[in-house]
């Protein structure tokens, strides 16, 4: 359930009218509702109440600082992928020891300054990575606590891009690999080896790929014979968009619980998705209507593959909106922005009631994988970040500028 709801005709978040909002703000823009976001932090936290995990948000979703300082001061970690998420996640307020951090990638600097501000753990995703760790952690005279991503051969029915528990993906460890570090711990004596990390993919509405991944797991450290002290099973637990039928907090738990309430270590979780997604709406204004010889409608608005990529990017499916309801017959119409790309589309071949130029639209859930991913292409500012919280609206990141686009850049003294 989201904050996102019609009085009237008029769609509102938390009782707050878009059109109040509008007024004020020139779109597009995202807007989040804090309770909305809250909420479902604290649906996760009780459904898993059981196993009192670490809850750690992933960043990587939606990294704006207020939305990770308000699941912080619910509780929460965070689970970071880059230095720059490091950077945010300190900003947010977030305690070290309740930092993640993921990513096949880490540089050198970066696994220093993770050191440096004693993160709880990194998820190693290769072994080279793991020498690099050691080696850093050597010179710092440190032993940073490390698990091992471990790649499960695990299919979820998702989207090919964002799956990420198959052998053929970058991600993890295969588990003879993973048993050699085991038995040879002492070759990595600068680091703590003591938890196990996976994550099979992202918008997964199905429960059982989780318990196939988990008994995986859970088999490996058995035959092995392997002590550690969390399981990190990664996040990826899906939303409904309008189309697929999503699953609550309690049914995840209920298939992961019993595979993990007689076991010692701590469990470790790392929403994003289910947590941002629906707590957010990209809010758009049509500018124009076009309608050619052959029937086709597209409704052209002033948000576009840059400020939101998924339809473009996955073909995913957001509901849309009319922030006031129209209540003429429906037409079908492809909703697109002013990108010069063929594939700039918000939704294709849907039905609306007549829409008109100067009406506006609100994106659903796009709270996360939205503005994280919004791009300067074309040359166009990204948009403002709004939070509804008690009934206030707040800018939590302002709109760019036209100046924003050229900052860093200078011409050089052989053009002038």
């Amino acid at each position: 359930m989201h904050e996102f709801n019609y009085r009237g005709d008029t769609l509102c978040c938390e009782n707050v009218p878009l059109p109040d909002i509008i007024k004020e703000h020139p779109t597009p823009f995202y807007l989040y509702s804090h309770k909305t976001l809250v909420d479902h932090f604290n649906k996760i936290k009780a459904a898993f109440k059981e196993l009192n995990p670490l809850i750690c948000f992933s960043m990587k979703s939606n990294s704006n600082l207020n939305v990770c300082k308000a699941l912080v001061a619910e509780g929460a970690g965070l689970d970071i992928v880059s230095g720059g998420e490091l950077y945010k996640a300190l900003k947010a307020g977030c305690p070290a020891d309740r930092l993640v951090y993921a990513s096949v990638g880490k540089t050198e600097s970066e696994i220093e300054y993770a050191i440096r501000k004693n993160i709880f753990a990194f998820n190693v995703e290769s072994v080279p990575e793991l020498i690099m760790i050691d080696s850093v952690a050597r010179r710092l005279a440190r032993q940073p606590r490390v698990a091992l991503r471990l790649n499960p051969d695990v299919k979820a029915d998702t989207h090919d891009y964002i799956t990420t528990g198959t052998k053929e993906k970058k991600f993890g460890i295969d588990f003879k690999t993973a048993e050699d570090i085991f038995d040879n711990t002492n070759k990595y004596s600068n680091v703590s080896i003591k938890g196990i990390h996976a994550h099979i993919g992202s918008q997964i509405t199905n429960t059982e790929p989780f318990a196939v991944a988990i008994r995986k797991i859970l088999d490996f450290i058995e035959k092995s014979n392997i002590v550690i002290e969390w399981l990190n099973i990664g996040g990826g637990f899906g939303i409904d968009y309008g189309v697929e039928k999503a699953r609550t907090a309690e049914d995840f738990a209920a298939k992961i619980i019993p595979l993990l309430s007689d076991k010692k270590f701590k469990l470790v979780l790392e929403p994003g998705r289910f947590i941002a997604g629906a707590a957010g709406i990209l809010v758009c204004k049509v500018l124009y209507v076009k309608a050619t010889r052959s029937g086709k409608k597209f409704a052209i608005v002033d948000a576009g593959m840059n400020d939101l990529i998924r339809p473009s990017l996955y073909n995913a499916h957001h509901e849309i909106l009319s922030v006031v309801k129209l209540r003429s017959k429906p037409e079908k119409y492809d909703i697109v922005g002013p990108i010069c790309e063929s594939g700039d589309f918000l939704a294709l071949d849907r039905e609306f009631p007549g829409i008109v130029a100067g009406g506006y639209l609100a994106v659903m859930s796009a709270g996360a994988y939205g503005f994280v991913m919004s791009s300067n292409y074309n040359s166009r500012p990204r948009s403002s970040e709004l939070m509804v919280i008690n009934g206030g609206v707040n800018v939590v990141r302002a709109a760019e500028t036209y100046r924003d686009l050229i900052r860093g850049e200078k011409i050089l003294k052989e053009f002038k």
